[in-house]
């Protein structure tokens, strides 16, 4: 229960390091983009890597190159799956979501925060964060793709009156 055998410790641990340095070596070659902040595609992706290193580590039946096949399998796929979606916006479309306005202009878009299954008190917490201490100073609180709610100040710059505009498009 607690101790099987040596031989089962030093393969864990042989196995262990290399299909880490595997994984590292493979997200390496991948680039930055398997590395970024998740949306829901990123995180199957680095779960699904993640269930694999723990299989290859504690089943005994899985031999590295396997698992080091799937580690490769999964990269490729990611690699193919954003190269589509940069180059397609029906891929885009399926793949990733788009920012949602939730605040504009002093209005809590009610319809939008339900939609996205965001509460009022989560949106002030986020003002707060980003050194807003009241929402007459916000201009737009915009849900953005990977999950985090950015807070878009009040200011004089047409730039930024643009930016808000695009999301009410």
């Amino acid at each position: 229960m607690f101790f099987n055998d040596w031989e089962t410790i030093w393969r864990t641990l042989s196995v262990g390091v290399l299909a880490y340095i595997g994984l590292v070596a493979i997200l390496r070659i991948s680039g930055k983009r398997t590395l970024t902040q998740l949306n829901a595609f990123d995180l199957v992706v680095t779960v699904a890597l993640g269930s694999v290193l723990a299989t290859i580590l504690l089943d005994e039946n899985i031999a590295l190159a396997e698992g080091m096949t799937a580690f490769f399998v999964l990269i490729v796929m990611q690699y193919i799956i954003t190269w589509l979606s940069v180059r397609s916006k029906a891929v885009s479309k399926i793949i990733r979501s788009s920012p949602k306005l939730l605040y504009y202009n002093e209005e809590f878009l009610r319809g939008e925060m339900k939609k996205a299954r965001i509460m009022e008190k989560e949106m002030l917490q986020a003002a707060r964060s980003s050194g807003v201490d009241s929402m007459e100073k916000v201009r737009a609180v915009v849900l953005e793709t990977d999950g985090s709610i950015s807070v878009l100040t009040k200011s004089d710059g047409s730039e930024e009156q643009s930016t808000v505009r695009n999301f009410k498009d």
